[in-house]
């Protein structure tokens, strides 16, 4: 059985120290907070772990900061693990789980999943093509989320097979609420991913911007319609499919079930479903870029930004487009192009993407607070005139405050004073590794307590079908036009010229 409180653990229903949405603004700014230490040239995270794609396992953990590199990776891991436990078990006790119960349970769930992690980063598994010569491999299946899913699965496993473990593992079993807190963290990385952008190429900035927006005002629309029309989703499910497949994957899909308060399965199924796609993106887009855009590498650029659905992925294949256009035009055409311009067009365009994760989830959760759409497959609308403003505050995800606040902080602070941004970048760095494990156990989290017999009645046979046509049909064409009619006729500079 599927467990959830979303729609009864209301913001200012139940008091704020009870509620799990306060509870993961007030971590996820207290680990926010430790992530500025840098800037005042002191190193609060610097001990986090790092799981880093291996070939090698006893080199696959170390401290995220090269500041702590005579620490050793278990130390490391360990040290995450005794801070991760304190925080969460102080913010559970207070909401009134059974303390012990929670410790025990967390350090069952944080082992297992973090295993799953580091199994997911072997090389063969996680590496993308562009990395896989410096890891001495010659192939790989370019699955980098794969950790996540593996926590799902095993947490299914756990779940449906073993009920006795699952029910006394299920009172640390928080999806949400560390869904949630990664999500505010988030918001500081994204801050910083929006001052980098500003020191790129006016033109590519300028054009970048334009072309998400156009690009978001056609993609976010056409797939809600397609999954309601002919799919027959409801509002709950429809909203987080169309923010995965139109904005940044996993991100904006959890950061949108998180908005519209949707049940946390709905989020995590979406998001195994875009981490295979993403794959399959990686395998075909470079190379038919290669083939018929050489002659507009900016266009190609952009193209795999606008079109590959996560940061990594987005990155990763700009990445490998890059080389093999710079290898066929100096082939073809006997033009060498700077390197990295086309990777700058993609990367450019994703942080664009990225940046309107947090102005659409605000957006999405005043409307869904204002009419209630997740009620009766969307049939909420009849409370609309009818609905407080103290209703809509009740209602409204204090997490996507949380979200604004880092973000803007950051971004704001940095433009008044550009000297913190080196250091901003580095902490947010370090805590964004928090944030990468508080999404893990939130899939390990989602696996155990979900019924695997009523996974596909709840839409994933449909959810891939939807997939396959938005993103075949439509969404990629979309892209590689809108790249073209914002890019076509930029060049990178020459080489020597």
């Amino acid at each position: 059985m599927i467990h959830s409180d979303t729609n009864a653990s209301v913001a200012g229903k139940v008091p704020m120290l009870k509620n799990e949405d306060w509870w993961a603004v007030w971590l996820g700014l207290f680990i926010f907070v430790l992530g500025l230490g840098p800037i005042f040239g002191v190193d609060l995270l610097g001990w986090v772990v790092k799981s880093a794609t291996w070939t090698d396992i006893s080199k696959a953990i170390a401290p995220i900061s090269k500041g702590y590199q005579g620490m050793s990776g278990f130390t490391s891991l360990f040290l995450t693990y005794l801070f991760l436990l304190l925080i969460t078990t102080i913010g559970a006790r207070v909401m009134g789980a059974n303390a012990k119960r929670f410790a025990v349970g967390f350090s069952i769930i944080f082992a297992i999943t973090y295993l799953c992690v580091v199994l997911g980063d072997n090389a063969y598994i996680a590496a993308t093509p562009d990395k896989q010569a410096n890891l001495g491999i010659v192939w790989s299946l370019g699955l980098g989320e794969m950790g996540f899913i593996l926590a799902m699965i095993v947490g299914l496993v756990i779940g449906n097979f073993m009920p006795g473990v699952a029910k006394y593992l299920e009172e640390a079993a928080k999806p949400e609420w560390f869904i949630k807190t990664g999500i505010v963290i988030l918001g500081a990385a994204v801050g910083i991913k929006t001052l980098g952008a500003m020191g790129l190429a006016t033109t590519v900035i300028i054009r970048g911007l334009c072309a998400v927006v156009e690009a978001y005002l056609i993609y976010w629309p056409v797939v809600y319609f397609i999954s309601r029309k002919y799919f027959k989703f409801t509002p709950e499910w429809a909203a987080p499919l169309a923010s995965g497949i139109s904005i940044c994957g996993v991100s904006a899909a959890i950061a949108t079930g998180g908005a519209i308060r949707s049940r946390p399965i709905v989020p995590v199924i979406l998001s195994a479903v875009i981490i295979v796609f993403v794959a399959v993106e990686m395998l075909i887009l470079p190379w038919f870029a290669q083939t018929f855009l050489y002659q507009e590498p900016m266009v190609a650029g952009a193209w795999m930004g606008l079109a590959v659905k996560s940061d990594g992925g987005a990155v990763a294949s700009g990445a490998i487009t890059d080389s093999m256009i710079r290898a066929k035009a100096l082939k073809e055409a006997g033009i060498q192009y700077e390197e990295g311009w086309m990777l700058m067009a993609a990367t450019t365009t994703k942080v664009f993407i990225d940046v309107f994760i947090g102005v659409w989830a605000f957006i999405l959760a005043i409307l869904w607070s204002m009419f209630n759409l997740n009620q009766k497959g969307g049939g909420g609308s009849s409370t609309k005139g009818e609905v407080s403003a103290r209703e809509i505050w009740d209602r409204f995800p204090k997490f996507v405050i949380g979200f604004a606040f880092t973000f803007l902080l950051l971004l704001l602070w940095g433009i008044a004073d550009p000297e913190i941004i080196k250091g901003a970048k580095v902490g947010t760095d370090e805590a964004n590794g928090l944030r990468t494990i508080l999404f893990a156990l939130c899939f390990f989290s989602i696996g155990l307590i979900t019924n695997v017999r009523k996974l596909w009645n709840a839409g994933m046979g449909r959810i891939v079908a939807v997939y396959t046509v938005c993103l075949f049909a439509f969404i990629i064409w979309v892209g590689l036009f809108i790249s073209w009619l914002f890019y076509h006729g930029i060049m990178p500079p020459i080489v020597g010229g």
